[in-house]
């Protein structure tokens, strides 16, 4: 990966980055999604109820979320992780639903420590290598950080 490419990747310019198909459909096999509150009308995947970053997908009082939910919000400044990670944890952790992020691993950070290390009902799946995303012009890069997949249930399950 060139320079320009990995500035572009983690900067605020460069939030949106298509999650991998082959990642999407597995977890889809394995959850049955409803809801995506961080899609495009370009890159939806596939749930039937879906919100684009001018709605605001974090707004549950106009764009509420239903059933099992798919989350890879965007990253960089803009994309500010953890609202996402804290809503997601708010979700499964009140038995309304199965909140499932893709997300830079990141385990030195705060929401890290808060919503998932050692919290009752969630599960981490460190993806191997880097993911190849790809943004809105088609152009596929490896990501710069490993990612993972963070699952929030029902502590009761």
């Amino acid at each position: 990966m060139n320079e320009k490419t990995f500035q572009l990747m983690v900067s605020s310019k460069g939030h949106e980055w298509y999650t991998p198909l082959d990642l999407y459909k597995s977890l889809d096999n394995e959850f049955h999604f409803t809801t995506d509150p961080c899609a495009e009308s370009t890159n939806r995947l596939g749930c039937k109820i879906f919100y684009t970053k001018e709605q605001d997908g974090l707004d549950w009082t106009k764009y509420p979320w239903y059933g099992n939910v798919f989350i890879n919000p965007p990253y960089g400044s803009k994309g500010n992780v953890t609202m996402w990670v804290e809503k997601a944890w708010e979700y499964g952790g009140n038995d309304l639903g199965i909140a499932v992020l893709l997300i830079p691993a990141r385990t030195d950070t705060r929401w890290f420590h808060r919503y998932i290390w050692k919290e009752k009902g969630v599960e981490i799946r460190f993806l191997p290598g880097r993911l190849k995303f790809e943004n809105p012009e088609h152009i596929k890069n490896t990501a710069p950080f490993p990612s993972m997949v963070v699952i929030f249930r029902s502590a009761s399950e």
